[in-house]
């Protein structure tokens, strides 16, 4: 079988963190959504998602077996694999109103909208979706329970140096090449896994659930609340507090971030803090790209929602339930706006447009500090989300 992650109408409630990849790329509990799949399907997945993204994420489909689309939205489980595994051509899995998964063996292509012609199905596995900015972390507890047992389960964790202090060490995992050193390490109330290379530095102190991905680190006297994930190659220091980090991102000082999900390539200035509670305990609303509107989150705990290469100057405050565009820079004293466009430069003084000859230029000098390289194809990607965001500069 061929499998292929679609792209279904979550996409656009999800930017601006779905600008720059398909749904499927979105990370949650310790391993992306993509990540989940092939490591239980055991297979290499391909994506369909929107046409600037199809470069840098593209389409594979086969001819001599049958074409599997599973939707990216949804997080597998062992019960849900069996349901697609015993799809017969042209059959679909529904979850309500919602395609799962569809059967369309040699056919190229598959529209969910537009399925009168298959045999549906109803699912029973109780399957966790992404459709929100909101449920990546408030969903983040539960997604790392998951990935924990995928990844440790046969498997035998590198010990814990006696320096550290450790509560329910049977669920903390310590990959290879981890150092964690004079720590506090409590999974009471939720597994700490730290991966690969990963460090926790001297007087951090930790209560789960904790995914610290590889490379990733926690700087010295970091505190770390539960359900946390900090993606690979992050550095995190300060108060942190059930927030999700996809990769490749900082935040390295003083300051706190509480119910948050950060792209890549973002930086959070020192000493900057995002509120995730409204003076009058009420419910938070937050931007939402396709009504162009607030919207109710239902939640009375919700922080900052920032998308890739976005980054934020010293001492910056952010008002709970803010949204921060792709690429956007933000500095200066008081409350920037709670909706701030792609490619801003500014603060609560007012914004500018941050012309893309220049965040390009920031982009190459961040990404060859890690080794990569800021090429064609991401800069096209950046070029038209850009494009496509300039209405909002306009406002």
């Amino acid at each position: 079988m061929n499998y292929i992650l679609f792209d279904d109408n979550a996409r656009i409630n999800l930017l601006p963190l779905t600008f720059t990849r398909p749904v499927a790329d979105i990370r949650i509990g310790i391993l992306t959504i993509r990540e989940k799949w092939e490591k239980m399907l055991d297979a290499k997945i391909s994506s369909k998602t929107e046409p600037y993204l199809s470069k840098k994420f593209p389409l594979v489909f086969a001819i001599d077996t049958n074409n599997i689309w599973i939707n990216g939205s949804f997080c597998p489980n062992e019960k849900l694999i069996e349901e697609i595994k015993t799809l017969k051509p042209n059959e679909l899995l529904m979850d309500s109103e919602t395609v799962i998964a569809a059967n369309t063996g040699n056919e190229k292509t598959f529209e969910p909208e537009t399925n009168v012609s298959f045999v549906k199905y109803e699912s029973h596995a109780l399957a966790m979706r992404v459709a929100h900015p909101w449920d990546i972390f408030s969903k983040n507890g539960e997604a790392i329970a998951a990935d924990f047992e995928l990844l440790t389960k046969g498997r035998k964790s590198l010990a814990l140096s006696k320096t550290n202090q450790v509560i329910r060490s049977e669920n903390i995992f310590v990959e290879d090449g981890a150092k964690v050193e004079c720590a506090i390490l409590n999974a009471s109330s939720g597994p700490i896994y730290i991966g690969k290379d990963a460090e926790i530095m001297e007087g951090s102190i930790v209560r789960g659930p904790l995914a610290l991905c590889e490379h990733a680190a926690l700087k010295m006297g970091a505190k770390i609340y539960g359900p946390t994930t900090i993606g690979p190659h992050s550095k995190v220091g300060g108060e942190v507090n059930n927030a999700v980090i996809f990769g490749f991102s900082n935040k390295g000082h003083d300051g706190f971030l509480g119910n948050a999900v950060l792209g890549e390539w973002c930086n959070i200035g020192a000493d900057s803090n995002n509120s995730n509670l409204k003076n009058n305990y009420a419910e938070v609303k937050l931007w939402n790209y396709k009504k162009e509107r607030f919207v109710n989150t239902g939640l009375t705990f919700c922080g900052l929602i920032m998308g890739d290469h976005s980054k934020c100057g010293i001492n910056t405050m952010f008002n709970t339930g803010t949204v921060v565009g792709v690429n956007a820079n933000i500095f200066g004293s008081g409350y920037p706006r709670n909706f701030v466009p792609s490619f801003s430069w500014g603060g609560a003084a007012g914004f500018t447009t941050y012309k893309t000859k220049d965040a390009f230029e920031v982009a190459t000098r961040v990404m060859e500090r890690r080794g990569l390289f800021f090429n064609q194809i991401e800069e096209d990607i950046l070029s038209h989300v850009f494009e496509l965001t300039e209405k909002y500069r306009k406002q």
